[in-house]
């Protein structure tokens, strides 16, 4: 059969029901084979970024790869931005690259470039990719494909690329359809011992105020539900990194609330207060953290972690037990549901004073007009038939992580690692394909500009994505920090930026939008957001260009110390 025709199979074999692309002259043939063989939908985007955008949204929420397909050269370039945000926040994902004719190919030569467009994107991908493949000739194809299929749902899920000539598209391989079969995840051989599980338990009977951290690995695959059952069995209260923010509903006893530079200014007091430090699925990176580690040295703090590399990286002298969650909660529940566990009512009931004495509604209080925080709340607790929150990245995603209120079968999506503008509304795209139900994309003014071509693809394809733009006519987290660090100069935040009237962009692309000023208009705004369950709607909300994001770190101090109380020792460099 033909190469392409071979590969179109495969992926309907591996259950991948969507690819998201931007044609160009070296996928023409791939382009034509998914045609012809009709069980896949092709999702044309308007930007090859957004295509891995889509496909990065669709694996966090179907939990396994979808594909995103470009041409050679700028259609592969364009590409690496979704590639590396897949790379940092895991998710599994496959992208394939048009590559010109191998007869065109530099080689050995020493020049730039022979062929039209060629571009060495397997070298360009490599550092943000499980793996890279090039393609040298047809028969490599089905061990390629085979493997890039199981690193990216193995182990720490990722993206691979495979970069594959227009030569080799077209030749054919002796192969029949039924030599294709699905390709199954290699189980981690990482075994959890008991004498660990032991050691956990003893820690846990002597501790006083015991937490569990929940990253983004709990929420991969199977963990989620295993995690919960672990922190009920424990009886825990749970702390969540941003990508972890889902691991717990809202309105858990257990829940915590969410940590780090921009986390709820009760939450971090807690990680302050902990004398048993549980990670699970976090890399305790800066901005979980911040700055001063050593505040994390004076507790004992077991890191769960597939990868070991993760682990005793910034925050050092943790307890190692490198594991794949699902199968560390698999044992201990099972080795602990023999056990008792204390019921820690004085700690949770000091964790409900800290969230009492300091809401996040009553941080930036004095905010005129919409209070942020405020909204996000009310625009949660009536949007239940949503699938999934998806957030750009700016002041909208922390106001967000700090207020949502998230149900138990509901995700939260952002990019996290590699932080990345412009992400949300292709990434909603890619989710609410995923999901077949209704998603709430929430973005800032400067967010959504980056690509704001995808509402075409959004009216085009009918998606009921829930639009809210968070407008505060600024790239506000930016003007914060020069308010902090440069007296107030506003270069390129403020002066020289502008931003559109989101609703009237909406209803030139045929998507009905409404937009709200006041907090007597919020009812009435949701209302209309929510009024055809089933269809796209842009719901612009009208922010104080001056509202800062606090609490937040002061940087160089402990993680407990907040501005706008606590003041920084120096200028952050992340």
């Amino acid at each position: 059969m033909k190469v392409s025709d071979y590969i179109a199979y495969f992926l309907y074999k591996q259950d991948v029901d969507h690819v998201f692309e931007l044609s160009g002259g070296m996928i023409t043939h791939l382009l034509d084979s998914l045609y012809e063989f009709k069980k896949i939908k092709i999702v044309t985007m308007h930007h090859e970024q957004s295509a891995a955008f889509a496909v990065d949204g669709y694996g966090r929420t179907k939990k396994i790869p979808s594909v995103a397909m470009a041409t050679s050269g700028p259609g592969a370039t364009n590409l690496l931005t979704g590639i590396a945000s897949c790379y940092f926040d895991s998710t599994p994902a496959i992208f394939i690259t048009g590559q010109v004719n191998v007869h065109e190919q530099k080689g050995n030569r020493n020049i730039r470039q022979l062929g039209f467009q060629e571009t060495d994107i397997v070298s360009m991908s490599a550092p943000v990719t499980k793996k890279s493949f090039k393609v040298n000739n047809a028969a490599e194809i089905p061990g390629i494909f085979h493997e890039a299929f199981q690193l990216a749902i193995s182990g720490r899920p990722g993206p691979v690329l495979i970069d594959i000539p227009m030569n080799v598209q077209r030749e054919d391989i002796p192969l029949k359809y039924d030599d294709i079969n699905k390709v199954e995840k290699i189980v981690s051989d990482n075994s959890v011992s008991v004498d660990i599980l032991e050691q956990l338990y003893k820690d846990i009977k002597s501790s006083k105020q015991p937490l569990l951290l929940a990253g983004r690995g709990v929420s991969l695959l199977a963990t989620k539900s295993l995690f919960l059952n672990f922190a009920e069995l424990v009886k825990i209260p749970v702390v969540t990194s941003l990508l972890g923010l889902d691991a717990i509903p809202f309105n858990h006893p257990l829940r915590a609330g969410f940590i780090g530079s921009y986390g709820n200014r009760w939450a971090n007091m807690v990680i302050g207060e902990a004398d048993l430090l549980i990670v699970v699925g976090s890399r305790l990176d800066i901005r979980q953290t911040g700055s001063d580690v050593t505040f994390f040295g004076d507790r004992k703090i077991y890191h769960i972690d597939i990868e070991s590399s993760e682990i005793n990286n910034r925050v050092m002298n943790c307890i190692p037990v490198i594991a794949d969650l699902e199968v560390f909660f698999q044992k201990a529940l099972n080795e602990f549901s023999k056990l008792t566990f204390n019921q820690n009512d004085n700690w949770l009931t000091s964790i409900e004073q800290l969230k009492t004495k300091w809401p996040d509604t009553e941080e930036i209080k004095d905010t005129k007009g919409i209070n942020p925080n405020k909204f996000l709340h009310q625009l949660s607790a009536h949007s239940q038939y949503a699938n999934s929150y998806i957030l750009d990245v700016g002041s909208h995603q922390m106001w967000a992580a700090q207020s949502l209120e998230i149900g138990l079968n509901q995700s939260f999506i952002t990019s996290g690692g590699m932080g990345a503008m412009g992400f949300a509304l292709p990434a909603a795209i890619g989710s609410s394909i995923a999901a077949n139900a209704p998603v709430i994309m929430i973005s800032g003014d400067g967010g959504m500009q980056l690509n704001i071509q995808e509402l075409q693809t959004i009216k085009r394809n009918n998606l009921p994505i829930k639009m809210v733009v968070l407008n505060n006519q600024s790239l506000g987290m930016i003007r914060q920090f020069q308010d902090s660090y440069f007296d107030g100069k506003h270069q390129s935040t403020v002066w020289g930026y502008s931003a559109p009237d989101f609703e009237k962009i909406a209803n030139a692309y045929g998507i009905n939008a409404a937009t709200i000023k006041m907090e007597e208009d919020i009812s009435e705004g949701i209302k209309k957001l929510w009024q055809k369950p089933n269809e796209p709607f842009l719901l612009q909300v009208m922010i104080d260009p001056k509202a800062n994001v606090y609490p937040k770190i002061a940087f160089g101090k402990p993680i407990t110390e907040m501005e706008p109380f606590s003041k920084p020792f120096d200028m952050e460099g992340t």
